[in-house]
């Protein structure tokens, strides 16, 4: 079992924390969850999307709904490393994606890595087609993500940790190691 009930692990998409969530979870005890496919199983029992970039496409008020019922499902799970992004950016503006009025982590994992390291993880992402943003776009990206993050973490009495993903094993170990 882990160390805390609740692990959110956040990350501008690209940045590599999909690969390392499900490698630690499958060491150890957590119950791995995407929250973005969690999001789509829900989107597509209802029949209203059929992939991810169609439920981004809904009107907000359905999104949510999306969103707030994938994080009533989590709420009643224990030992569960969540894997989001944090922070999305919609037609209207920035979003804090991490639904803390639902769900309160113990522990939120801020993955970061490079400009070149995150480009090169979206190019060669075979699963989904993801937008290569001009460096100052992501970079504001993830200076927004970092602050929201904190920002949540002192309102939520969490810990905040700040994960480079730099070198995979390490990366993993590390992450095993706030685990």
């Amino acid at each position: 079992m882990g160390r805390w009930n609740l692990a959110a692990v956040v990350g501008v998409p690209g940045v590599g924390k999909t690969s390392l969530c499900r490698a630690a979870s499958s060491s150890s005890g957590y119950r791995y969850i995407n929250y973005g496919e969690l999001m789509l199983e829900i989107a597509k029992n209802r029949r209203i999307a059929s992939t991810l970039e169609g439920i981004f496409k809904l009107p907000l008020d359905l999104q949510y709904e999306i969103w707030k019922e994938a994080a009533t499902r989590i709420s009643d799970w224990k030992n569960v490393l969540v894997d989001l992004h944090g922070l999305d950016k919609s037609r209207e503006g920035y979003l804090i994606s991490l639904p803390v009025e639902i769900l309160q982590p113990d522990i939120i994992i801020l993955v970061e890595s490079s400009y070149e390291q995150i480009v090169k993880r979206r190019i060669n992402d075979q699963e989904r087609t993801r937008p290569v943003q001009k460096w100052k776009t992501l970079k504001e990206d993830i200076e927004l993500l970092r602050t929201s993050m904190a920002v949540c973490s002192v309102l939520l009495n969490s810990i905040f940790v700040i994960l480079d993903n730099h070198e995979f094993e390490e990366s993993l170990n590390t992450l095993k190691s706030y685990l």
